[in-house]
């Protein structure tokens, strides 16, 4: 067996490692979704508004094209060489684009080549986001405890939100901080460069990591090292044997993805464009928000241990049924700053609740020796169908329908997808504790 450090040690290193990756690669689809309306000035010029927005928002959609390549292929790589190699290589994936991103001149300067290197970056970015998720998510589940997986898992959902926290903080500084013509001619790279940082610290981290247990004792990924099977042949089982666990994983990702992308990522332009709101508001609200989704988010997961992953998801879904509807009439009808951030203070408990247990619930319908392959499978399609091309859907039905409302249809029917979908996923948890009270009553012959 594979000798390893203090355990304790090693997965404190290994929620460091899952997290400031996962952040990294929300802060740059967030900041990008946040600054659209900007980006679309300097790289698509177009005399109608709308259609340089739309054209904006289709180049955010489109790294979710390759979000399932980058899934299937470094899902793979990390199922055969490990997690360790999959989220290092991952992290340099996503540097790049970056740099790629904050360094590119405007049309104004270079004419074609500005929008064609811009949507090369995304496309790489997408390549790099589709591992990420899968492999961060399998390190996390096989360093936990059986007891603590919801709250490990949790960890994966934190890095997205502290990314948000961060992309709104910096959203606010350079918005507030500068005015319209700096902001338009330098100020918007600022926090493209900011997120460089990240990368190097990331990667130093990432490649002192040593493999998850549960991994290394794995047969199939002993196996995996003295003779590969062909990508083909590890797909063909993953959609034998755990078919169901996809249409699952699907569907439940479906409804998270649509919420944050509509909700979050489409935030800013939707209260800027459609409600009349100051640039700098929704800022504001996004530094609130994500800071309360910050704190709920470990602590669902913990209950999620407690009570089952289908209960707490279940409700949280349900309630978004219930409540986007009315709360948006309620918002549309006087828009403003303080009815904004009580939408979204609704809106951030519940998410919290969704997502606390929800990549452990996704790890979950997954052997470890699949398991990277299986998550990033579910995850990036979903995503690429349903959340990256979000902000372009709603923009559109918008456009063509004239209805503000069309955000809380989006996400209500993204929700009850989600609902379909949980409700014949296997709890894990409570067949665990349902199986200990069996022991327990057949020790003393009940």
């Amino acid at each position: 067996m594979p000798s390893h450090p203090a355990l304790p040690r090693a997965n404190r290193r290994a929620i460091v490692a899952s997290t400031i990756g996962n952040a990294f690669e929300w802060y740059d689809f967030i900041v990008f979704g946040f600054l659209s309306v900007v980006i679309a000035r300097q790289f698509f010029p177009s005399s109608d508004p709308t259609v340089s927005m739309l054209l904006t928002t289709a180049t955010f959609g489109s790294a979710f094209l390759m979000r399932p390549i980058g899934g299937i292929l470094l899902g793979i790589y990390a199922d055969r060489a490990g997690r360790k190699a999959a989220l290092s290589l991952v992290i340099l994936l996503m540097t790049l684009s970056s740099a790629m991103m904050a360094f590119t001149p405007g049309y104004a300067t270079i004419g074609i080549a500005a929008p064609i290197i811009v949507v090369l970056a995304r496309l790489l970015q997408g390549l790099s986001a589709g591992g990420e998720f899968g492999s961060a998510t399998a390190m996390l589940i096989e360093y936990a405890p059986p007891h603590r997986r919801g709250f490990y898992g949790s960890w994966q959902n934190f890095g997205q939100f502290v990314a948000a926290v961060t992309a709104a903080l910096m959203g606010a500084l350079v918005t507030r901080g500068l005015n319209a013509d700096a902001l338009d001619a330098w100020g918007w790279r600022i926090p493209f460069l900011f997120g460089l940082l990240i990368g190097p610290v990331g990667f130093y981290i990432r490649t002192r990591l040593h493999e998850p247990p549960a991994y290394e004792e794995s047969a199939d990924a002993r196996s995996a090292y003295a003779a590969p099977p062909q990508a083909s042949s590890t797909l063909a089982r993953v959609w034998r044997e755990h078919q169901a666990a996809l249409w699952i994983a699907f569907g439940l990702v479906v409804a998270s993805s649509v919420a944050q992308y509509v909700l979050n990522v489409y935030l800013p332009v939707y209260s800027v464009r459609q409600l009349g709101l100051p640039v700098s508001a929704p800022f504001t609200v996004l530094v609130a928000t994500g800071t309360l989704r910050m704190i709920l988010t470990p602590l669902f997961g913990l209950l999620s241990d407690r009570i089952g992953r289908k209960p707490v998801m279940g409700t949280s879904m349900a309630l978004y049924v219930l409540t986007i509807y009315p709360l948006f009439v309620w918002l549309v009808a006087g828009p403003s700053l303080s009815r904004l951030l009580g939408v979204e203070l609704v809106f951030a408990v519940l998410m919290a609740a969704a997502l606390g247990p929800a990549s452990t619930a996704l790890a979950e319908l997954f052997p470890a020796p699949v398991r990277a392959t299986g998550l990033s499978i579910s995850y990036n399609v979903a995503t690429t169908l349903f959340g990256g091309f979000s902000p372009f859907l709603v923009t559109w039905l918008i456009a063509v329908t004239g209805n503000k409302m069309m955000p809380a249809y989006f996400v209500t029917a993204a929700m009850i997808v989600g609902l379909v979908a949980l409700w014949p996923m296997p709890d894990r948890v409570r067949r665990t504790a349902h199986a200990r009270l069996e022991a327990r009553d057949g020790a003393l012959g009940r």
